[in-house]
């Protein structure tokens, strides 16, 4: 059982441990093309935001990557996520 936070500990959100752990899992891939992407949020609708970083800024693949890949394999293993979405 989880214990409640206190003012020094953040509550910790069990959905976006989840999903960072899977975006852990992606992560190498990105890098080994020179990018790198950063989990911003989780909203309450399940939609993740995400950040991408180095050579996935303005990769005209980036698009494809986020659809096909992240997004994906975020709702195959996560029935919570309902989507991805990119900010700058």
């Amino acid at each position: 059982m989880q214990k409640p936070a206190t003012e020094s500990e953040p509550r910790v959100d069990p959905l976006r441990e989840r999903v960072a752990a899977i975006l852990d899992l992606i992560r190498p891939a990105i890098q080994d093309d020179g990018g790198d992407l950063e989990l911003v949020e989780v909203r309450d609708d399940g939609i993740v935001v995400l950040r991408f970083h180095g050579a996935c800024v303005g990769c005209p693949s980036s698009n494809i990557t986020l659809q096909g890949g992240i997004e994906r394999q975020l709702r195959d293993r996560i029935p919570e996520v309902n989507g991805v979405e990119t900010v700058s």
